[in-house]
């Protein structure tokens, strides 16, 4: 069970462990709230897909804050459904979780009729999704995915101490990330298991040859950077770099994959800094694996992963990366010949690819 197929990295972890297991063994159900997102078709042939049943009439009362809710149902004159809603609100906040508020929206959703050997809230952490498992769902073995850092997200420890315990295994996608759960749940050290998302490599390097990338008539370096445009993916942090990188003088082009609520902040600073023709926002990507071939630099800013996946990506292409110290990131650029880690900064990832630029022109690459 997911939210939806959204292009990102839960979703292609997700994708790429389906297409791992053979379906003569396995008979496998994507659970989703919604029918959305990039991914949908990518889906394997094969795989049962169920959406859930008036996720539309559940969807406003799960995304806006109770509070806002309660004194929208006073303004529309709905006094007994506000009563309820402030009940739930206040009774939340005391117990600070929301079980009770999502046992009232599922109160019309019946449990699945299908009982299964496997059920997995694989778009984890997310209260609702594991409380719909718990809850919905007949299974032998319970899975919980943990694909984020939960020190930096909006983890409730309230919620999880009361239903992850219902669960048999729990996943999380580094080792550092594990530590941090058991750190702040030792009760569920037992229990809890590395995990590292899969890639698809042999499909990837195919991918890689199906379309052209970078079609401008640029002869220099090219730097690229892959991921949802969103605060803590650290685009931002980018900009300022590559403005630095562009008043020492050197010649570049930052190109950006990816798309989301961030690009009008972005496409302001980059007006701000005047660096238009250096800093280019491509969009999304449905096949960014061309770019990642035909970069010079690839560098990952994000503020908090759990596992990047889109630097897993990149490392199949062998290009020198910059990375911050997410969660994981040390794990993942073990071994890379050239690839370093560096603190969450426009300072550090300006020095990290000044020193990149700066061997590739030791090398004999013109880069200024």
């Amino acid at each position: 069970m997911l939210i939806n197929m959204n292009i990102g990295g839960t979703e292609k972890a997700l994708l790429n462990l389906l297409e791992e297991m053979p379906q003569d063994k396995y008979d496998i159900t994507l659970l989703m709230l919604e029918k959305y997102g990039g991914f949908l078709n990518d889906i394997p042939e094969g795989v049962h897909i169920q959406y859930l049943r008036n996720y539309g009439d559940i969807k406003v009362l799960l995304n806006r804050p109770l509070l806002q809710t309660t004194m929208q149902l006073v303004i529309n004159k709905r006094y007994k459904e506000s009563i309820v809603m402030l009940g739930l609100y206040l009774w939340s906040k005391i117990t600070r979780n929301q079980s009770s508020f999502f046992r009232y929206v599922l109160r019309n959703t019946p449990s699945l009729d299908t009982y299964y050997d496997v059920a997995v809230a694989f778009a984890g952490p997310m209260d609702f999704i594991t409380y719909f498992i718990v809850k919905k769902v007949q299974a032998t073995i319970k899975i919980q995915w943990i694909h984020f850092d939960i020190s930096k997200i909006g983890f409730n420890m309230n919620f999880a101490k009361k239903y992850y315990p219902f669960f048999s295994r729990i996943f999380v996608v580094s080792e550092e990330g594990k530590e941090k759960l058991i750190t702040q749940m030792p009760c569920l050290a037992d229990k809890t298991t590395t995990f590292y998302n899969k890639i698809a490599r042999k499909r990837i390097l195919q991918q890689a040859e199906e379309t052209q990338a970078f079609e401008d008539d640029f002869d220099g370096i090219r730097i690229l950077t892959v991921g949802r445009l969103s605060e803590e993916k650290g685009q931002d942090l980018c900009i300022e770099a590559c403005k630095l990188l562009r008043d020492e003088g050197y010649k570049f082009r930052w190109y950006c994959i990816g798309e989301g609520n961030y690009r009008e902040i972005c496409e302001e600073r980059i007006h701000l800094y005047g660096i238009e023709f250096d800093f280019i926002l491509l969009g999304a990507k449905q096949n960014p694996y061309p770019y990642m071939k035909a970069c010079d630099i690839y560098v990952q800013a994000s503020r908090h992963e759990g596992y990047c996946i889109t630097l897993a990506e990149a490392k199949v292409f062998e290009k020198p990366i910059i990375t911050t110290n997410f969660t994981g990131a040390k794990e993942q650029i073990q071994n890379v010949k050239h690839g370093c880690v560096v603190n969450c900064n426009a300072t550090a990832i300006y020095k990290g690819v000044k020193e990149m630029l700066d061997t590739r022109l030791a090398l004999g690459k013109e880069v200024n």
